[in-house]
């Protein structure tokens, strides 16, 4: 079946450029010309991905990664005009999938876009390739068939890509993990070198897994090493 991608973007001529060529390269493309258009698709029916523009009308495509991120666990490739270190730092700091500046030959995007998916789909299946056992750490536990967190008792709800990151530490706690082997692990070999998506990551799951996110109990940084997931010790 086609991979359904999602274009979103104010510049008509644009979608319509990127989906008649999307649909030729042997993808099913749909548009949206705002975040907020684009959000009412997905809730109707998800795509494979996302291509969204940083500068849109109404609510800018910053605050709809948020949203298409934490809501629908889509992945999403921004398209940018901006200054592209600015981008990829903002980007990262909302869990950007990856990034490509206009003007784009479209055969990189197509590449871009075939990586992407590669790499969500691998995710998917290294999960499922792994113990499908609960994992208990102390009063929290993972459970990966479900996809579901608890911590004494009480559901905690994590993005997929946070989720994941939590799930590698927690097939083997106590061992200190580096930043690159959980970049490989949980985002795939091309995010490698790219430590702030993890240091990211980390202080989210911190936020949400921690009593005080600032004092971590659980997950402890290893200074100069890496991180490590253990029982907490209140």
């Amino acid at each position: 079946m086609a991979k359904h991608i999602l274009i979103v973007d104010d510049d008509a001529l644009m979608r319509r450029s990127l989906a008649f060529n999307l649909e030729q390269a042997g993808f099913h493309a749909n548009t949206a010309d705002s975040a907020e258009s684009a959000l009412s698709q997905v809730r109707l029916e998800k795509p494979d991905l996302v291509l969204l523009d940083i500068n849109l009308p109404g609510m800018d495509g910053l605050d709809a990664m948020h949203q298409l991120k934490d809501q629908f666990d889509v992945p999403v490739i921004f398209l940018t005009a901006r200054r592209r270190e600015l981008d990829e730092a903002l980007g990262l700091e909302l869990g950007g999938d990856d990034y490509i500046t206009k003007p784009f030959d479209f055969n990189v995007l197509v590449a871009h876009i075939k990586a992407v998916l590669r790499r969500f789909d691998r995710t998917a299946v290294s999960a499922d390739s792994v113990t499908k056992e609960p994992l208990v750490i102390g009063s929290m536990v993972v459970d990966p068939q479900s996809h579901a967190v608890t911590i004494e008792g009480k559901p905690v709800e994590l993005p997929r890509r946070e989720f994941d990151l939590l799930h590698a530490l927690a097939l083997q706690p106590g061992k200190v993990f580096t930043v690159d082997e959980l970049l490989g692990t949980v985002w795939g070999a091309e995010f490698v070198g790219q430590p702030q998506v993890v240091y990211v990551h980390i202080r989210w799951l911190r936020e949400k897994i921690e009593q005080i996110a600032s004092s971590p109990q659980r997950i402890l940084t290893v200074r100069g090493v890496g991180y490590k997931l253990v029982p907490e010790a209140f």
